[in-house]
């Protein structure tokens, strides 16, 4: 049996369910005229936006990759070590960091070193070498640690920097091929042969074997040449042949014997004038003086001495002979010493020319024959050999091939990508190379991009909605795109560089917005279809300041963004603009 309250609730519930029923039923069922009046459409309305004051930032929106950035293909500049045998990978790069110093990979055992520089590695670094390269080089190794000049040159000191490098890394530095030593050796040699020959046609012309003829010619020239000198000296001298001194000396004993006789004649003959005689006939022998006998007291009579007066006479004429043959011996020598110096100026002369010719003769013979032509030929040979020889080994011991160094603009870096496969041949690019910082790629209508500048502040937002700082570093052809891949038609394409990357790692899709203006202070903003121009150039606004009536204020626009426009003018914050309607 129910009880009293379970009756009345069961009650209470059937009359709010019959009423339920009934005001529905009621709801549905509207006049012809109610229907009517609720499918008209509503009175015109003004659609308004309030004028705010706020800063307002101007954004270009762009999807990006977010990436390592600087991506830079490596390849390798020529052979690595020293032979030209098939180039084979056997061991390829490593992803990841990749510090100055490192091995980038190995080829054929032999190590790829990276090292930092803007000058590519594009020859063998020989000894002696110069250039930029060599001294790009030489600040790298200073920078790892091992002491290297300046110069420039690849010199003795470089070159033991660079061995020291090689075995740190447990490395020879490259040495002299097989070939290359054969043929420094081969040229040492020829050197060696070339002053051997020369050494032995020198010694051949020393011995004069083929002018020996002409020598001796020249010495009995000069030999003859001094006698010829000595024998005018002493004709010069005043001297006189010891011919002309015996016929001279003949001629004066001729003289003075003449002399004697003429005085004893006249001597005779006073005399006989001064002691007359009694006996005019007698006549003493000639040229003997008569013994005085005791005068005999005699008449007195006359002396006859013609005959001491003809020898007289005759003495005379004997004297005068030989002082006229003296006289002639002497003219006689005279001109015979005049001849033979005469003789003797020709002799000399002679002699000078015969010395002369044999000179030239030795010179010439000297100059054109067969031995000193050898000796000169053997000189070439040897200035020949040595300069090869010179030249040769300037480039001659340590040398870096071109493929055993990579110059990197930076360091360190990151190994992104590696194309280079152990045991393969290596062709072409071998990895790329990133560097350490994130950044972001993309790309934006040509158009927008007239907006950008590098150094923009820029937003980069995560799926997960964490955002970053970041800057716009380039923009066009400057920007690039990862693999070298070309942007959309009729756009360009952009990169950005985070300020951070905790949190950021490659190959995921964010979003950018790069701020290309913003106001510094809060300004009075309005939707920009608020904003119109009227006929005379000059924009406006309708501002409501009653219900479905307005009037039209004068502004000065300024910057855009998302929409909205920075307006100035005898406009109020609050204030209501028409944005359409009316």
């Amino acid at each position: 049996m129910r009880s009293p309250r379970r009756l009345l609730a069961g009650v209470v519930a059937g009359v709010v369910v019959v009423a339920g029923a009934g005001w529905a039923v009621g709801a549905r069922l509207r006049s012809p005229a109610d229907e009517a009046a609720r499918r008209a459409a509503p009175a015109a309305s003004l659609v308004t936006a309030a004028v705010e004051r706020r800063k307002l930032v101007s954004t270009v929106v762009l999807s990006g990759m977010l990436e390592y950035g600087s991506p830079l293909p490596v390849t390798l500049a020529g052979v690595v070590g020293g032979g030209a045998e098939l180039q084979r990978a056997t061991r390829a790069p490593r992803k990841g960091r990749l510090r100055e110093g490192a091995v980038l990979m190995e080829v054929n055992g032999r190590p790829v070193f990276a090292l930092r520089g803007a000058v590519p590695m594009h020859r063998t670094i020989a000894p002696g070498g110069k250039g930029d390269d060599v001294r790009q080089l030489q600040r790298a190794l200073r920078r790892l640690g091992y002491r290297a000049p300046a110069s420039g040159v690849f010199d003795r000191a470089t070159i033991a920097a660079v061995t020291r490098m090689y075995a740190k890394k447990g490395y020879e530095a490259q040495q002299p091929t097989l070939t290359e030593r054969q043929t420094y050796e081969s040229l040492r040699k020829a050197v060696r042969t070339a002053r051997e020959t020369l050494a032995t046609e020198r010694q051949a012309l020393d011995r004069g074997r083929d002018v020996l003829p002409l020598k001796v010619r020249l010495d009995n020239a000069e030999k003859d040449l001094k006698a010829a000198r000595a024998a005018l000296a002493e004709a010069e001298s005043g001297g006189l042949t010891p011919a002309d001194e015996a016929d001279l000396a003949a001629a004066d004993a001729a003289v003075r014997a003449a002399r004697e006789r003429l005085l004893e004649a006249e001597q005779a003959l006073r005399q006989a004038i001064s002691q007359p005689t009694s006996d005019p006939v007698a006549s003493p022998t000639a040229g003997v003086t008569a013994t005085p006998q005791p005068a005999t007291p005699r008449p007195t009579a006359t002396v006859d001495t013609s005959l001491l007066e003809l020898k007289v006479a005759n003495a005379r004429a004997d004297l005068a002979a030989a002082q006229q043959a003296r006289d002639l011996a002497l003219r006689k020598a005279e001109e015979a010493g005049k001849a033979r110096l005469a003789e003797l100026r020709r002799a000399v002369r002679t002699a000078k020319e015969a010395v002369v010719t044999a000179e030239q003769a030795l010179r010439q013979a000297r100059q054109l024959s067969p031995a000193r032509m050898k000796v000169a030929g053997a000189r070439a040979d040897v200035a020949a050999a040595e300069e090869m020889l010179a030249e040769y080994a300037r480039t001659y011991g340590v040398s870096i091939p071109p493929g055993e160094v990579v110059f990197l603009p930076n360091l360190p870096a990151r190994v992104h990508k590696v194309a280079a496969k152990p045991g393969r041949p290596v062709e072409g690019e071998v990895a790329t190379v990133t560097s350490s910082a994130f950044a972001v790629t993309g790309s934006v209508e040509a158009a927008e991009a007239e907006l950008l500048r590098p150094g923009m502040k820029a937003t980069v937002e995560l799926d997960s909605g964490r955002t970053y700082q970041a800057r716009l570093s380039a923009v066009g052809e400057k920007a690039g795109r990862p693999g070298g891949e070309e942007p959309p038609e009729g756009s360009r394409a952009v990169l950005l560089t985070p300020s951070g990357r905790a949190g950021l790692r490659a190959g995921v899709a964010v979003t950018v917005r790069v701020t290309v203006g913003a106001t510094e202070e809060p300004v009075l903003v309005v939707p920009v279809a608020a904003v119109i121009t009227s006929a005379d150039g000059r924009a406006r606004v309708r501002v409501e300041y009653a219900t479905d009536r307005t009037r039209d204020v004068e502004v000065r626009t300024g910057l855009t963004a998302d929409g909205n426009v920075e307006v100035s003018g005898a406009l109020k914050e609050g204030e209501r603009v028409v944005v359409s309607g009316g």
